[in-house]
């Protein structure tokens, strides 16, 4: 599949399939408009020393924004801005994180606003094509004047002094190989480029980083909301629970979207069932079961709310100063501040942390003897009680990542540390917010990976002592996919691995394309 970059309509799924893999290529529209705002910095240029101070161009970066000097020098300039940046440390970011960051930054410079040649876009594509991916440190961007380090760190790979060969020119991956960026670059037969003026400061001004790690982070949780629907589906199926709750006339009433859909999916996926409401003395369900469509649909429409912020923000432009050729003029802005991303961030860490609480209360369910409708104190048969641990341990597991999301929660954004002699004394730190949506996503990916496995095993337990019990179509798709990688339980073993096999079914998508199969779901 093939990503057409104009600068204006790229989607957040068309930046999800680039960064596993897909093709992008540049339309001739691209450049016409990179051309207009270059052919300005070529002129500003012709002027040599009588070029009027324009920042970043002939001036200092910063705090050093008053320093001027001659435009001759714009070239080392920008080199010498990539190479002092690169001051990350920590983990690298994930490879598709590396590759989402590199298409938003060429959409970015695609709109032509940033005074770069057509080529340094091209090269940019050509490196996502031909699979050369930096390796980019997850730590050092306080995500307000941009993602600079990381941002020059991906830079490094594609660029060469103007002067010379550099034995410094970073790390990358090519061919599943860790090599020097010149050395992937060259297998790759990708030219590196000499950058010409402002070119270093339109490569690393910018929040693609933030950006591109909470668009997948976002596509993620949007499919495991879909999964979590089923682990309630499956829990009411378990339990014989009341169906009450997901009536659409009571979702009427409150009028939320997102309370709507989830009471639809829960619907639809119980759909044949005999086991809900199987249990006439129950009234109504406790609030992790009978509230759910309230709490997963206030999920629901917070994720909206963050993604109709990204989808903003992948056809921006994002750095600092602007060209607006048309007007025969540069303006100095702050379009790279974070925070319209991550004030986002932080929004989709509480929702995500708040869709772990909800799945962890339905865990615990499951084991209490006094709460499971009769099957058992943890999911266990009489004959085992007390020989056995059954399920047990996997509640306490998903409550540590319960727990561990809450301190992880923090809002990033409400923190701030003055820079650059005060002169960046508002930050965002925006992108260590994004690592922390990322991991808390991963937890709760977990969280409910672990519910599916008990929801599985409980079905299993109500058919002992009711087999011609019938459950809803959607509960029946799920169990019959987790069984044919998991068996029942039937006495003590390692289950780390059952965790893990599940997991991978959610975290891969495949048990939400085997469920759609089934049930349609919103």
């Amino acid at each position: 599949m093939n990503i057409s970059l104009d600068g204006h309509s790229l989607t957040l799924d068309a930046v999800e399939r680039v960064a596993h893999g897909a093709r992008a290529t540049l339309t001739d529209d691209a450049r016409k408009q990179m051309e207009s705002s270059r052919a300005w910095i070529a002129n500003l240029e012709r002027r040599g020393d009588a070029a009027p101070a324009v920042y970043g161009i002939n001036t200092g970066f910063g705090s050093l924004k008053s320093t001027v000097f001659s435009i001759s020098e714009a070239k080392e300039v920008s080199y010498r801005l990539i190479v002092s940046h690169c001051c990350g440390t920590g983990a690298p970011f994930a490879t598709e994180v590396v590759r989402a960051a590199m298409l938003l930054r060429a959409n970015s410079l695609a709109q032509g606003f940033s005074g770069v040649r057509p080529v340094v876009v091209e090269t940019l594509l050509e490196m996502l094509n031909r699979g050369v991916t930096p390796v980019v440190p997850s730590q050092g961007s306080l995500g307000a004047s941009g993602d600079l380090s990381p941002l020059s760190h991906l830079a490094l790979v594609m660029i060469k002094p103007p002067s010379g060969e550099s034995p410094d020119s970073g790390i990358a991956e090519y061919n599943s190989e860790r090599l020097s960026g010149a050395e992937a670059m060259r297998r790759a037969g990708i030219e590196r480029l000499e950058l010409e003026a402002k070119e270093g400061l339109a490569l690393n001004n910018g929040v693609q980083f933030m950006c591109g790690s909470a668009l997948l982070t976002l596509q993620r949780a949007e499919r495991l909301l879909k999964l979590q629907d089923a682990a309630l589906a499956m829990h009411v199926d378990a339990i014989r629970g009341a169906s009450a709750a997901f009536d659409a006339r009571i979702a009427g009433l409150r009028k939320y979207s997102g309370h709507a859909v989830t009471a639809a999916n829960v619907r639809g996926l119980l759909e044949g069932s005999s086991s809900a409401d199987n249990d006439k003395g129950r009234i109504q369900d406790a609030y992790s079961i009978r509230c759910a469509p309230q709490i997963a649909g206030a999920v629901r429409d917070g994720l909206r709310h963050v993604r109709e912020g990204l989808e903003i923000e992948i056809n921006s432009v994002t750095d600092n100063p602007l060209i607006f050729a048309e007007d025969d003029q540069s303006l100095s802005g702050g379009n790279f501040h974070g925070d319209p991303v991550g004030l986002r961030v932080d929004y989709m860490k509480t929702l995500l942390t708040e869709l772990g609480n909800l799945s962890e209360r339905r865990i615990n369910r499951f084991m209490d003897r006094t709460l499971n409708g009769g099957l058992g104190p943890y999911l266990l048969e009489d004959k085992h009680v007390g020989r056995h641990s059954g399920l047990m341990i996997t509640s306490y597991t998903a409550a540590a990542l319960t727990s561990e999301n809450k301190v992880l929660a923090h809002p990033a954004c409400v923190d701030t540390i003055p820079t650059s002699e005060n002169q960046e004394d508002i930050v965002s730190m925006g992108t260590h917010g994004a690592r922390h949506a990322a991991q808390i996503l991963e937890n709760v990916e977990h969280i409910v990976a672990i519910e599916l496995l008990c929801a599985a095993q409980a079905l299993d337990r109500r058919k002992q002592l009711h087999p011609v019990i019938l459950f809803g179509k959607g509960s029946e798709a799920v169990h019959r996919a987790i069984r044919a990688v998991v068996p029942a339980w039937k006495e003590d073993h390692v289950m780390a691995g059952d965790i893990d096999t599940v997991h991978r079914l959610v975290s891969s998508g495949e048990l939400l394309r085997q469920l759609e199969s089934v049930v349609e779901l919103q």
